[in-house]
């Protein structure tokens, strides 16, 4: 028999330990007993941090929004440069920091699970309401924006599932899709 160890996780690392098991085996793969297992402690420690399964869920929820949008949307806002120089800084980001690594989990959870459909649908509208921002910014019209916007972020969730990042050449990769984004259209 395996004996664990008796180091204490804080409720960050069961966090992380289920967003692991998230991208690997969706919402069902989640369970109290094989996270501990996983994360070589007892399922008893689990409950230090957490009420139930529910619980850790709601935790991976607000992480995904949290830490991989509004922190997001923080650093863009307060970012100094261009209107211009804005988008990419975003897209640069997303992409180097695997912000859409957890999208598709999340998209496929929420279409069997009426908390996770509110998050995935609330996160969304927020990315795109601030992408819409920032294309209206760097001066074209509502309209515009709001088509702009929508494909960055579409496509910005979908490079996660390309390993873009893995290509040593992602960067001028990101940069000639922000150059589609960005100029008018002929």
């Amino acid at each position: 028999m395996e004996k664990r160890t008796t180091k204490r996780l804080s409720r960050q690392d069961w966090v992380r330990g289920g967003i692991e098991v998230l991208q690997e085996r969706g919402v069902a793969g989640i369970k109290i007993v094989a996270l501990a297992e996983r994360l070589g402690v007892t399922s008893g420690s689990f409950y230090w941090h957490f009420k139930g399964l529910r619980s850790l869920l709601d935790s991976l929820l607000e992480y995904w929004e949290v830490a991989l949008t509004d922190a997001i949307i923080v650093s863009a806002t307060g970012f100094g440069g261009s209107p211009e120089e804005r988008i990419l800084h975003l897209m640069v980001q997303v992409v180097e920091g695997d912000a859409g690594g957890l999208d598709h989990a999340i998209m496929v959870w929420a279409r069997n699970d009426p908390a996770a459909q509110e998050a995935f649908e609330r996160t969304l509208q927020k990315r795109f309401d601030f992408a819409r921002w920032m294309f209206k910014q760097a001066g074209f019209s509502n309209r515009q924006a709001v088509i702009r916007g929508r494909l960055m972020v579409t496509h910005l969730m979908g490079e996660s599932s390309t390993s873009l990042k893995s290509n040593a050449k992602w960067k001028a990769i990101v940069r000639e899709e922000f150059e589609v984004l960005i100029n008018p259209i002929g």
